[in-house]
């Protein structure tokens, strides 16, 4: 639990991006859940010395859920936190098929429009993975979600085939065969253990 002077505020939105960062849970005002793992236990020594530096109170202990229900509501609270950004993702991961989309009906494809495409491929995939390292309990959603970024990886290979074509790089017949061999790789999202919460 951490408690910080009312001004000014950029102390109090360092500390919630960095516990938003973390993953943690929001349980009451100013009290933040997050699982037992070592490197919980150093973020909230670090954010403790951050807040009582800024003249703020900080408290930080390990605790149970007394039942199986309060157990599945703060697990629900990490899922519900956690669906709102897969949503994102996928809103995200539409735009990105509907810009392939749109340049393939305008013939556009050029280098520097594949290298845009490939930059925005680059952050979904960078994004997915930090979703992916604080869903401590995943369900469907993170499969759901690793399926579309290899979709999207897909897609635009198949985007990239083209710009090779229209600049002469290849031949057409290769990409009309799909014989070409691509540079741009797979996602790969490993399972992590579900740990203790505190």
């Amino acid at each position: 639990m951490g408690q910080l002077p009312a001004a000014p505020s950029s102390g109090r939105v360092a500390l919630w991006r960095r516990l938003r960062a973390a993953g943690a849970a929001s349980v009451l005002n100013g009290a933040w859940v997050l699982p037992v793992t070592d490197e919980h236990k150093l973020l909230y020594a670090q954010l403790v010395e951050i807040v009582r530096a800024q003249g703020g109170s900080a408290t930080v202990f390990a605790t149970t859920a007394t039942s199986e229900e309060e157990e599945q509501a703060i697990v629900a609270r990490f899922q519900a936190d956690r669906a709102r950004e897969y949503d994102e993702f996928s809103e995200r991961s539409g735009e990105f098929f509907a810009e392939i989309e749109k340049e393939t009906r305008r013939r556009k494809f050029t280098f520097a429009e594949l290298e845009e495409i490939e930059d925005d491929l680059d952050k979904l995939s960078a994004w997915l993975a930090k979703i992916k390292a604080r869903d401590f309990f995943p369900n469907a959603r993170i499969q759901a979600a690793k399926e579309t970024l290899e979709t999207c990886g897909a897609t635009l290979r198949t985007f990239a085939d083209e710009v090779y074509a229209q600049e002469g790089v290849v031949d057409a017949t290769e990409v009309s065969t799909g014989s070409l061999d691509s540079d741009i790789p797979n996602s790969s999202l490993k399972k992590r253990e579900r740990p203790r919460h505190g």
